[in-house]
C-alpha cells in the first residue's frame, strides 16, 4: 500500500514588540473554517520554504517578512489532507507593514499561558505547549535550571525517583525508557550528545544538548541542519564552552547558560 502523500506546509509564529504572537482564523470555504492557526500555507513547486512563508503572509495579511528562523516541524493527518508542517519564528524586527485581513479572517495577538481564542487547529496543540517554554534558562545540570525572566516562572530539575510526577525533569536519553516505565512523570526532557541519540529522544518533551567541546557543537549543528526538528532543543552553554553561535536562528528553541 502506498503511503499517503505529505503536503509541505509552512506556518509562521509572528511576534510583535510586546512579545505577543499572532493567531489568525481560517476563512470561510476552507476546511476547519473559523479555527485559529498560525498563518501560512502550502509550499508551491519550486519554492523554498522561506519564499512560501513570505508569499503566504503577503497574500493573507498584507505584510512583508524579511527573514525568519526555522523552528519545529510536525506531521499531522487531517481528514482532508496529510501535512508536513514547518514552523518558523518571525521576530518583531523581521517583518513590516500593516496587517490587512485579505481573506476576511480575524486575527488576535496572544501571550504564552494566556490563550483567549478557540477552537485551535488540532495540529497546533504541541506548538502552543512549546511556546510556553522560555527561550533562556540558567542554572546547573546537577541542581536544575530556571527562567531568569521573573514574569515567566519556569523550572526544571534532574530526575530523582521520589520527585513529584508534575515536576518537569531531565535525564540522560538512555535512561528515558526505564524512568517512564518505573515512574510516570508527566514531563521529561532528554540530555543528548550525539545525532544518533535523536531517535531515543522522541519520547521526551524537549532536549538539552550540553556543549563541552567542538565535537558537541558539530553534532548539534549537524542535527539542526536536517531542518526537521520536532522537539524543542536547547543548547547548553557549559562553563568550558565559549563559542558564540546564534543557535535560535539555526532552529534551536533556546539557550541554557550553566552558572
Amino acid at each position: 500500500m502506498n503511503k499517503p502523500k505529505l503536503i509541505e506546509v509552512v506556518a509562521g509564529v509572528l511576534y510583535n514588540h510586546d512579545g505577543a504572537y499572532l493567531l489568525s482564523s481560517r476563512p470561510q470555504g476552507k476546511p476547519y473554517a473559523g479555527y485559529w492557526e498560525f498563518a501560512g500555507g502550502k509550499v508551491e513547486t519550486g519554492e523554498t520554504r522561506l519564499a512560501a512563508l513570505q508569499r503566504e503572509f503577503t497574500e493573507e495579511l498584507g505584510i512583508e517578512i524579511t527573514s525568519a528562523s526555522p523552528w519545529l516541524t510536525r506531521i499531522h493527518h487531517y481528514e482532508h489532507a496529510n501535512v508536513h508542517l514547518h514552523f518558523f519564528r518571525i521576530a518583531a524586527n523581521q517583518w513590516h507593514g500593516q496587517l490587512i485581513a485579505r481573506e476576511n479572517q480575524s486575527w488576535h495577538w496572544q501571550y504564552p499561558h494566556t490563550g483567549t481564542v478557540t477552537p485551535m487547529l488540532p495540529a497546533n496543540a504541541p506548538i502552543l505547549t512549546a511556546l510556553s517554554i522560555p527561550t533562556t534558562l540558567t542554572g546547573t545540570l546537577s541542581t536544575g535550571f530556571n527562567s531568569p525572566n521573573t514574569q515567566q516562572t519556569f523550572s526544571i530539575f534532574p530526575y530523582q525517583p521520589n520527585i513529584s510526577a508534575n515536576t518537569i525533569v531531565y535525564a540522560p536519553v538512555n535512561q528515558l525508557t526505564s524512568i517512564i516505565q518505573q515512574h510516570p512523570v508527566h514531563h521529561i526532557w532528554a540530555i543528548c550528545h550525539h545525532v544518533d541519540q535523536w531517535t531515543q529522544a522522541q519520547t521526551a518533551a524537549a532536549v538539552i544538548w550540553p556543549l563541552y567541546n567542538q565535537q558537541d557543537q558539530q553534532q548539534l549543528l549537524s542535527l539542526l541542519h536536517q531542518n526537521d526538528i520536532n522537539l524543542p532543543v536547547f543548547a547548553l552553554y557549559t562553563q568550558n564552552y565559549t563559542d558564540q553561535i546564534d543557535w535560535m536562528s539555526l532552529g534551536a528553541h533556546g539557550v541554557i547558560y550553566e552558572q
